[in-house]
């Protein structure tokens, strides 16, 4: 950790997390961002839907906001780890409020173009934003805390998506307005800036680990070998991958699922929501209450069987009810997988290298919820939306069951690693 936080008493519960104000000022910025970005979100997918009618349509949007995470996410994570994490969280932060503003023009079918284009700008941008969030986080509270504050930013972040997706449905559903929403969500996108500006940090200094100053691609190199040689990093790297190889596809699929074979106006999708939430709130709040106690890798494993097994049952829904009771489960599992995965990334390397891992990973994630989007519609057509969901739910529980040997049986984490 840093000398500051080195310096300092450590500190154990959700109380003495909250009471540290640099951490409150960030987590506060997230969720007002959290609850913007969900609004928008489900927005973009009806609004496609409604101009198109497009399962091909949704695929790329959802493709456009995973595609620069994977094209220049890996070198994204260098000038992170050269850049003041709080500046570039700024910048990032006004830019994609001022992007989101342009999807008012997006009003007929025409206009798509205008709507890919904002998409891919938005998420071009948001690629620096999230691998400086998960460093400047780690600058901020001790090692001791950082599982509970990844649960703690993980379940906020469902509960106010629960809100933004119930606020989107309502709107939408009832008066028809997308307007509304894309302002909102500028707006939350400012107001982040704000508090992240409050944020106290230690000072930011550029490491060199030799004489010379370091090419790009001598950084990137850096960061592959700590993530290389470090077993329990390559598999959290897989694990992840191999999941969103699986899940992509239902990012896509679940909007059509819902509208096109259950039926549901999109006023249920609040409630539908609610479900999942409920069991991630409730899944969040255990992992944050018993963090000292959790081993993330077991975590990992075992929350990806789980979320496989309930994924494959989506198949077999016929009532709106059916979704609520496999959502919950879903939900509880997925949120201590979240925080395990973002703990390990923060506590393995050392703090001038996590920029560069956190978006490794974030890349191999993005690499693989790409492909699986891009094929999401080609085999929904050959082999039906339902049995998409059959097969993302296989691929999942692969995910967890290669974890297994990878950890290996004595998964230690130490805090601090130096590269």
């Amino acid at each position: 950790m840093s000398e500051a936080n080195a310096a300092a008493p450590k500190k154990h519960g959700l109380s003495d997390l909250l009471r540290n104000k640099n951490f409150r000022w960030l987590w506060l910025g997230q969720i007002i961002s959290n609850y913007g970005d969900s609004l928008t979100a489900l927005a973009l997918l009806i609004l496609i839907n409604r101009l198109t009618g497009s399962t091909a349509a949704i695929a790329t949007v959802a493709i456009l906001m995973a595609l620069p995470q994977v094209t220049i996410g890996m070198v994204a994570g260098v000038f992170v780890d050269r850049w003041n994490r709080k500046i570039t969280m700024i910048v990032s932060d006004v830019l994609r409020g001022t992007v989101v503003l342009g999807l008012l023009l997006v009003r007929n079918p025409e206009d798509v173009w205008i709507l890919y284009t904002l998409t891919l700008l938005q998420a071009t941008v948001g690629v620096f934003f999230s691998p400086a969030r998960m460093a400047l986080l780690a600058n901020v509270v001790s090692g001791e805390e950082l599982l509970a504050a990844n649960s703690l930013s993980q379940t906020s972040r469902i509960i106010f998506g629960l809100l933004g997706t119930a606020s989107a449905g309502v709107l939408i559903g009832l008066w028809n307005d997308f307007s509304i929403i894309f302002i909102t969500d500028a707006l939350t996108f400012f107001i982040s800036a704000l508090f992240t500006w409050r944020v106290i940090a230690p000072a930011f200094v550029r490491r060199q680990t030799g004489a010379r100053v370091k090419t790009i691609y001598d950084e990137f190199m850096v960061g592959m070998r700590i993530i290389f040689a470090s077993r329990v990093l390559v598999g959290v790297l897989i694990s992840a991958a191999v999941v969103m190889l699986g899940l992509g596809a239902v990012n896509v699929l679940f909007v059509p699922l819902l509208i096109n074979e259950l039926g549901l106006p999109e006023t249920w999708f609040g409630a539908i929501e609610a479900a999942q939430v409920a069991g991630m709130v409730l899944g969040g709040s255990l992992t944050a209450i018993l963090a000292a106690r959790l081993q993330p890798t077991r975590m990992i494993t075992v929350g990806l069987l789980v979320v496989g097994l309930g994924v494959a049952a989506i198949a077999a829904v016929t009532q709106v009810w059916h979704i609520m009771l496999l959502l919950f489960p879903i939900g509880m599992a997925m949120m201590p997988v979240n925080a395990a995965v973002a703990t390990l990334t923060q506590v393995l390397v050392s703090d001038e290298l996590r920029g560069r891992i956190g978006a490794a990973l974030q890349t191999m994630i993005g690499a693989a919820n790409i492909t699986s989007m891009a094929l999401a519609g080609v085999l929904a057509g050959l082999m039906g939306v339902r049995n998409v969901f059959v097969l993302a739910g296989v691929i999942t529980i692969l995910a967890g069951v290669l974890a297994i040997p990878i950890f290996g049986k004595n998964p230690a984490v130490v805090p601090e690693s130096a590269p």
